[in-house]
């Protein structure tokens, strides 16, 4: 099922967006969303879950590195599509009214 589209699946697939191909890490959406971790990978899981993200692993010597693997993050081409289209749906949903006549209420000043 995929997620609903909320301000934050909104703003983590706009960072997405933003180069596709590019593999992102927990860490540095939480740095570019200002979202904290508890937010962000429970977002991750459920767009991988609905197909849109791949997930890889890096492969290093956690005693090596001084660190755990970091997970990296990409679009899917599937997921690249919906999220376009999902963000230009709600970019249309609250574009302003065009009219501004419509936006004065009844018998308001012209």
């Amino acid at each position: 099922m995929p997620p609903q589209i909320t301000v934050a699946v909104a703003t983590v697939l706009g960072v997405f967006l933003e180069d596709p191909a590019r593999v992102r890490y927990g860490y540095d959406l939480m740095k570019e969303t200002g979202f904290a971790s508890g937010k962000v990978y429970p977002l991750l899981a459920r767009l991988r879950g609905a197909g849109w993200l791949t997930v890889t692993e890096e492969d290093v010597d956690p005693a090596v590195a001084g660190r755990p693997a970091r997970r990296g993050y990409r679009l899917t081409a599937e997921g690249t599509q919906v999220a376009r289209r999902e963000l230009a749906r709600l970019d249309e949903r609250l574009r302003p009214a065009r009219d501004p006549r419509g936006m004065r209420p009844e018998g308001g000043l012209a």
